[in-house]
């Protein structure tokens, strides 16, 4: 399975670091990360974007003549974590002004799998709109909103769990985290 992830300058970039930990046990993994998304990597992490490297190919966000900017070059799922509402509004519109707006663009003209998770709240009428479009044209719209059935004893947990979610939407086996009732 190819997978290829993309990194925005939305908070929630441990979401990203754990996402990309798990998958590159399991799929050929490529990796795009924003201009501002470095930024919040090094805020958040407190670690440079470099550390993504070792997981897998690493793509600058405006590198169109990548492998990845062509709908010929064959992926299975992309997963935008966390996605900034502005790149929920350009992928919406179909604005592929960066590679990881293109990349979207290909899964949907393509009907691959595409996972948003968005990081804002609250939501506005516009941000509302944008994910309606988007998940009327088959992306699945993953907000990182946790449970607490498992009964989540720190941060790790949390992550975890959504993490462990994007998982299972890929059909990857895990167990990070208690399901219902199991």
């Amino acid at each position: 399975m190819k997978v290829v992830v993309g990194i925005t300058g939305a908070s929630g970039v441990v979401y990203s670091k754990k996402l990309i930990e798990e998958l590159y046990k399991k799929v050929d993994l490529n990796i795009i990360i924003s201009e501002a998304a470095k930024d919040i990597i090094k805020e958040e992490l407190n670690i440079d974007y470099n550390y993504f490297k070792k997981f897998g190919s690493l793509y600058d966000n405006k590198d169109f003549f990548s492998p990845l900017a062509s709908g010929s070059n064959k992926f299975d799922a992309y997963i935008v974590i966390p996605c900034s509402m502005k790149t929920l509004s350009a992928i919406a519109n179909g604005y592929s002004s960066s590679l990881i707006v293109r990349v979207a663009d290909i899964a949907l003209k393509e009907r691959r799998k595409l996972i948003l998770v968005p990081r804002e709240m609250p939501f506005n009428s516009i941000h509302l709109e944008n994910m309606l479009k988007l998940s009327n044209l088959g992306a699945i719209i993953m907000p990182p909103c946790p449970a607490f059935y498992h009964k989540p004893k720190d941060i790790e947990d949390i992550i975890n769990f959504v993490v462990g979610r994007i998982l299972d939407l890929l059909g990857i086996k895990n167990n990070l985290y208690r399901r219902w009732r199991c």
